[in-house]
């Protein structure tokens, strides 16, 4: 019988007469079609296309002290205290970055934890990653940890090749540990591994509505984490199920009564669509996107959190108290506190990503910065633009360099056509004129402006 109803989403009468029930097949759905495995994977349409339901609360969750330690040497109990500080820095009063997990099983770890906990910090709230077992559950609550992700895996390859189950004995599984959880006084966030090359229709959709049935129930808010664990997700509209970002975020809500604030995207970025899938996830109305700082994650990575702070003020026009000069601040305690090289050219954080080597460009920026600069980056990641100066760098390029270097001196700018450009940018062309290939160096540079004033 079909039901008609009022949408308190929509302020319209629906009809749906929709109720997916658990499909206990017995052979894997593996989508071949889509993932022969032994070609590219390939996306098909089927021209359907759901409503935008932005949430009016959107947020970032942080996974830096999880999924993030996974592809790099561990951090220090000493360095994960230190970043938990500059992310709660860096997510402002209003909570921006809203929750950030760790793993529990090293003492390294439970101690970083506890640590970071004693510093009262309201936001990032600090949650776990636990093995979905009683002994983990009591570990959590004793530490004073509210929520917990449980993994869940989703897709019929987790399911029948990896854990050997049927998807009735995986949907009973996981009932009962999230049952344990909640028993343990534990909020569940339950992770929808491999959401992406799941049976939605099949599994997913009755597995989270049996879920938000057990919220009602007890009266525990159950968290549903949808991970694109191998960034097999897609923005575009119109996309066929199991690869359409915004069909799943609307097929949770709509058949599985999800509610935007327990609705999670955590995605990869093997097809370079980590940002993209993030920010359709939240456009189609998951309140949290989970992220890691500077994107480290496994294989290529996991959504970088400070792509997401550019992604919530260019949708919102405003950054609700965040303060973006600490990802300057990150970005350059990660590198050299432990090691890590940060690729030059990555947005916001790379060393050459407000740079420029081509003296037209430089001319620009002398003239006006916003010519050749994407924003303020002086104002607001306290990143003033730069110039290398090589072979192509033109008097334009040399002066520009000269000036910055004069400014963190205190002295005032100088005319391209100044006697100390003149002769400094005389000097670099008899280099490569005399065979150099190599990029003057800043102390080169600085070493002739001091010769030439």
């Amino acid at each position: 019988m079909q039901e008609i109803r009022l949408s308190r989403k929509t302020n319209k009468l629906e009809q749906d007469p929709y109720s997916y029930e658990l499909q206990d097949t017995a052979q894997p759905e593996l989508f071949r079609e889509m993932f022969p495995y032994t070609e590219i994977p390939k996306i098909a349409f089927n021209y359907r296309r759901v409503p935008e339901n932005m949430p009016e609360d959107i947020f970032i969750t942080d996974t830096t002290f999880r999924d993030g330690q996974q592809s790099r040497a561990p951090y220090t109990t000493e360095q994960m205290v230190e970043i938990y500080k500059m992310l709660h820095k860096l997510g402002g009063p209003n909570g921006m970055i809203r929750q950030t997990e760790f793993f529990v099983y090293s003492e390294k770890d439970r101690k970083a934890l506890e640590k970071c906990m004693g510093l009262g910090y309201r936001f990032p709230e600090i949650t776990t990653w636990i093995r979905a077992n009683k002994k983990d559950f009591d570990l959590v609550k004793s530490i004073g940890v509210k929520e917990t992700g449980i993994l869940v895996s989703c897709s019929d390859y987790h399911i029948f090749q990896k854990m050997g189950l049927t998807r009735k004995q995986a949907l009973d599984k996981y009932l009962g540990i999230v049952s344990d959880c909640i028993e343990a006084g534990l909020r569940p966030r339950c992770h929808f591994e491999d959401i992406t090359r799941a049976d939605f229709y099949g599994f997913v959709v009755p597995f989270a509505k049996c879920l938000m049935d057990m919220a009602a129930q007890s009266g525990t808010p159950i968290k549903i984490r949808a991970c694109d664990t191998m960034g097999f997700g897609v923005p575009y509209p119109g996309a066929s199920m199991p690869r359409s970002v915004s069909g799943i975020i609307y097929g949770l809500q709509h058949y599985a009564g999800v509610p935007s604030e327990m609705l999670e995207w955590h995605g990869h970025n093997d097809f370079y669509k980590g940002v993209v899938n993030a920010t359709t996830a939240w456009m189609y109305g998951a309140s949290a996107v989970n992220c890691s700082l500077l994107g480290i994650g496994e294989r290529t990575g996991n959504v970088p959190l400070e792509a997401m702070v550019f992604e919530y003020a260019s949708l919102r026009g405003h950054l609700n108290g965040m303060n973006t000069k600490v990802i300057t601040e990150i970005a350059d305690y990660i590198h050299n506190e432990t090691g890590y090289d940060i690729p030059p050219m990555t947005p916001f954080v790379g060393e050459n990503f407000n740079l420029t080597r081509a003296g037209i460009h430089a001319d620009g920026l002398m003239k006006n910065q916003e010519i050749y600069n994407i924003f303020d980056t002086e104002r607001i990641l306290n990143r003033p633009p730069k110039v290398s100066v090589t072979n192509t760098s033109g008097i334009a390029g040399v002066g520009y360099w000269i000036n910055q270097y004069l400014r963190k001196k205190g002295i005032g700018s100088v005319d391209k056509n100044s006697q100390v450009v003149k002769k400094v940018y005389e000097w670099v062309t008899e280099q490569y004129d005399n065979g150099r290939i190599t990029i003057i160096s800043d102390d080169e540079l600085a070493v002739k402006t001091e010769e030439f004033l």
